[in-house]
């Protein structure tokens, strides 16, 4: 039985490689792969890395902080889910890059925490575009207060802008949110901090909708179940 099973994991972590393999020819070589790892164990995490994806992407604080000192190989830690207040600290000094800040209240904890603990915490704004009550982010007429805002934090790198497609098969619709994502990202990498910026981000794209955010400028996709499907 055992060898049954020592068999069954090879072959899915040969699987996995496959995916992988498949995802990689179909971006450009500057655009970055975040590997979604959420309710995936430690063995299939492990396995996305030893196929050489070192950005991994992780919903929940307890689940990343779990698999944080047992994954083995230059990881780069991302914090994708909907962020909670009270779990901005645990974050903090243990991540690459935090995508969801989706408000005001989100940029103040960050930069209070980020002071307490005397680090520069990297950030994207999460903006909700398509205007969908089960996701959140900011308005695109925040745009402004938010980026004006985070120029006032000492303890904060703004690097970006993310937004989670729509729910719909309408690749238009799709199209259309990204590109307009796209059109806020550039105008912030010219005017924030008059230019003198580390803008560099633009996070779209899961397993459905990739493709299309590629195609419209993204510089870093999130993809989860292409990777793990057997």
């Amino acid at each position: 039985m055992e060898i049954v099973s020592e068999k069954s994991d090879l072959d899915y972590r040969e699987k996995i490689q496959r995916n992988i393999e498949k995802i990689k020819s179909d971006i450009p070589d500057d655009v970055t792969l975040v590997a979604v790892t959420k309710m995936h164990t430690v063995n299939e995490t492990q396995a996305v890395v030893d196929a050489g994806v070192y950005d991994l992407g992780e919903n929940r604080e307890q689940d990343l902080m779990a698999k944080k000192d047992k994954i083995q190989g230059p990881v780069r830690w991302h914090f994708i889910g909907h962020l909670q207040t009270n779990k901005v600290k645990y974050l903090v000094g243990q991540v690459a890059l935090i995508h969801s800040i989706s408000s005001m209240k989100l940029i103040n904890k960050v930069e209070t925490e980020s002071e307490k603990k005397d680090v520069v915490t990297d950030i994207l704004l999460q903006f909700n575009l398509a205007d969908e009550d089960t996701k959140s982010g900011f308005d695109a007429t925040e745009l402004d207060a938010a980026v004006s805002r985070v120029a006032q934090c000492a303890h904060i790198r703004l690097r970006g802008l993310m937004c989670i497609g729509p729910m719909t098969e309408n690749s238009d619709k799709i199209h259309k949110i990204f590109a307009q994502l796209k059109q806020m990202y550039d105008k912030i990498k010219i005017t924030y901090k008059n230019g003198d910026n580390e803008i560099d981000t633009l996070s779209m794209g899961m397993t459905n909708d990739y493709p299309i955010a590629v195609e419209e400028g993204a510089t870093m996709i999130r993809v989860g179940r292409k990777i793990f499907e057997r």
